[in-house]
């Protein structure tokens, strides 16, 4: 958990406050229930209502929100209140070769891979306590890879993003990383969006498992992971060997 010291007007035994993009399924979800798991408070994000969240409980509660339309995420973000963790899981992937490739689709993706991380940390940077972590779940595929240029500079840009913003954050204790999976078994891997590029399994032997993104998420938001930031921790299978 955070190891935030309670901040005035917070009970010492107040959980901590989790925001998660993408809550409805993939990594986004197993994140989410990794969390609840541990204690945490988690808002979670999506277009769809998450499964483990039919009603609002203490611990869970779920807001609607499109990451394609920036205003309402502003808007929403602001709205959550004080929180120790900002983890941002949403993403989509389309594919295609040179030659074949969409603008529409880059656009897409830049947006709710990068403009939709730099609203919703703008938003609630106020809003994190001293202490507090913000993950960003990048891919593997930022390297580069042939077939996903466009997903590829999106998840790239992730990389500066974290830095710079780790740089502005260290003076309140606060963490910023980048966990970056290969493939991962997901409805994302299954997506006829990504059809030019069919997922191959990695060295290893088999997809990676959401619940295993999820608890490295969870070390770096906390007490050990308190001192990583301005990283970008790969975990593929072996696939960038």
């Amino acid at each position: 958990m955070s190891t935030h010291a309670p901040e005035a007007g917070q009970s010492a035994d107040e959980p901590p406050h989790a925001v998660v993009t993408g809550a409805s399924s993939g990594i986004g979800q197993a994140i989410a229930a990794r969390l609840l798991s541990e204690g945490w408070r988690v808002t979670g994000m999506s277009r769809t209502r998450p499964p483990e969240c039919e009603q609002e409980t203490s611990a869970y509660s779920w807001i609607e929100a499109d990451l394609t339309d920036l205003d309402q995420l502003a808007g929403t973000s602001a709205s959550v209140g004080a929180v120790d963790a900002v983890v941002h899981a949403a993403g989509v992937q389309r594919s295609a070769p040179l030659g074949g490739l969409s603008a529409q689709d880059g656009a897409l993706m830049w947006r709710v891979h990068v403009e939709a991380a730099t609203v919703l940390v703008n938003a609630l940077a106020g809003a994190i306590r001293p202490g507090g972590r913000v993950v960003l779940i990048g891919s593997r595929t930022m390297a580069g890879a042939a077939g996903k240029s466009q997903y590829a500079a999106t998840k790239a840009a992730l990389a500066g993003l974290s830095r710079s913003w780790a740089m502005e954050l260290a003076p309140r204790g606060i963490t910023v990383n980048v966990v970056a999976p290969g493939p991962t078994d997901t409805p994302m891997l299954r997506d006829p969006g990504r059809a030019a590029t069919p997922p191959r399994v990695p060295p290893l032997g088999r997809f990676i498992r959401p619940e295993e993104v999820a608890g490295l998420t969870a070390f770096l938001l906390g007490p050990e992971g308190g001192s990583v930031t301005g990283q970008h921790l790969v975990m593929c299978g072996g696939a960038s060997l």
